[in-house]
């Protein structure tokens, strides 16, 4: 489970926490501790966390290098797909991540199967679970804001 927030002011914030996998090593070190594997933010860059394949996360510093690629000028679509494609071709590992820019934007991607997520945005409830495809429920959202953003997967 992740959650990330883009508040009023234009703070970002990330939380996660590891998952459960079946069938993994005894004292397995976890991803979610290690900041810049599963989890990041920036307010000058965006926010993005991740689940996934742990090994191939940390092996990759998921999370940080995604916002770096973003910094450098790609967009968050192009980050994600790199990113993800090459952890999945060099490690097979597969993940999945949901980044928000600073502006608000945000983008979810992954090479599991499928991964289960929603936002809000605007006062709208934007949910699916297949890739590709995005259901939007209108919804008012009690946050005071004047445009809450918050995600969670």
């Amino acid at each position: 489970m992740s959650a990330m927030a883009l508040d009023c002011q234009g703070n970002l914030a990330y939380a996660t926490c590891t998952g459960v996998i079946v069938n993994k090593m005894v004292d397995q070190v976890g991803d979610s501790p290690c900041v810049g594997s599963e989890g990041y933010a920036d307010n000058n860059i965006g926010a993005i966390s991740t689940t996934g394949y742990r090994e191939s996360i940390l092996k990759v510093n998921l999370a940080r290098l995604t916002l770096f690629h973003i910094e450098q000028g790609k967009t968050m679509e192009e980050a994600a797909d790199l990113l993800l494609g090459y952890m999945k071709s060099k490690l097979k590992g597969l993940g999945d991540l949901i980044l928000i820019s600073k502006t608000g934007d945000w983008v979810a991607k992954w090479t599991s199967t499928s991964m289960p997520w929603a936002a809000t945005k605007d006062g709208k409830l934007h949910a699916d679970i297949d890739l590709g495809e995005t259901t939007i429920l209108s919804q008012t959202c009690p946050c005071p804001c004047p445009k809450p953003l918050k995600i969670v997967f």
